[in-house]
């Protein structure tokens, strides 16, 4: 089960990294090896994702902690993953820093939402009604990360999902990899659609579903 995870998360990283979303080292994975005890694999700190190596993942247990004596350093993030894997039944949750999620952020951020309605693309969040309505809320980037994850567990509701860092990144969960991916590519495709439609209508700024 461990090599099979491992090799999985391998290549969710190796398609995100062809789109350029790891710049400068940025972002962290992670997918569930077992359930009782918690157990996940996550990238380790600090290393260039762009490469296929045996340390880009080390095992970790259910307070983030390594599992097995290392000298790899769990990412950052890794007590949002915590989150994800003690409220839900998620298998893969992915973090990722684009200048699009940033700008996104900081232009919704004092709102504490960015919402989304009447785009083909929100279907990839099980949203199928006509009216649908899509928002993806944005908390505080606390540098604190145990603070970060306090406010980001406040925003889990469900096995999969989706939650922007303020000029941060974003963070994304879902029931598979394929699913948890999915749900980052049609959240990028949408902050990259907000963006450009501002370009021609500043007034969808201001505007509020």
């Amino acid at each position: 089960m461990l090599n099979e995870r491992w090799n999985e998360l391998a290549d969710v990283k190796d398609e995100l990294a062809e789109r350029d979303w790891f710049m400068g080292t940025s972002g962290n994975l992670a997918i569930k090896v077992q359930d009782d005890p918690l157990q996940f694999l996550v990238t380790a700190s600090g290393k260039d994702k762009r490469k296929r190596t045996d340390e880009d993942f080390l095992l970790v247990d259910q307070y983030g902690h390594p599992a097995v004596p290392t000298h790899l350093k769990p990412s950052a993030e890794t007590l949002l993953h915590v989150e994800i894997y003690r409220k839900t039944n998620a298998l893969c949750s992915l973090h990722v820093h684009t200048i699009d999620n940033n700008v996104v952020s900081e232009v919704y951020g004092d709102a504490g939402v960015v919402t989304f309605q009447g785009q083909e693309i929100i279907k990839a969040f099980d949203k199928w009604e006509e009216d649908a309505i899509l928002r993806i809320p944005i908390i505080k980037n606390h540098a604190h990360i145990p603070t970060l994850a306090k406010e980001f567990a406040e925003h889990i509701h469900g096995d999969s999902g989706a939650v922007l860092i303020r000029n941060h990144g974003i963070t994304v969960w879902g029931r598979t990899a394929f699913e948890a991916k999915k749900i980052l590519e049609a959240s990028e495709f949408l902050f990259r659609y907000q963006l450009r439609l501002l370009e021609h209508k500043p007034f969808q700024l201001f505007k509020v579903v």
